[in-house]
């Protein structure tokens, strides 16, 4: 099991509008707001780190979003 938090910048007032997208999002656990740098941060659960980049890429895809960051949690 693979966890990361994505890290989303939106376009200005876009921010509750692309996390409800991205609450559809498969294997995205949930979805809320911040501030500062980024908008919005994605907890997510993948299969594998494949499954991961696929979900990344589509959530990158939403309208609204000008950029993202994925952090992947690593075992210690």
């Amino acid at each position: 099991m693979i966890h990361a938090c994505i890290l989303v910048c939106c376009e200005p007032g876009k921010y509750t509008d692309v996390a409800k997208k991205i609450k559809e999002v498969r294997d995205v656990k949930r979805a809320f707001s911040a501030s500062g740098r980024w908008d919005v941060i994605a907890d997510v659960e993948t299969a594998d780190l494949r499954s991961l980049a696929e979900v990344a890429l589509e959530i990158n895809g939403l309208p609204g979003i000008r950029t993202t960051e994925t952090l992947v949690e690593a075992p210690v």
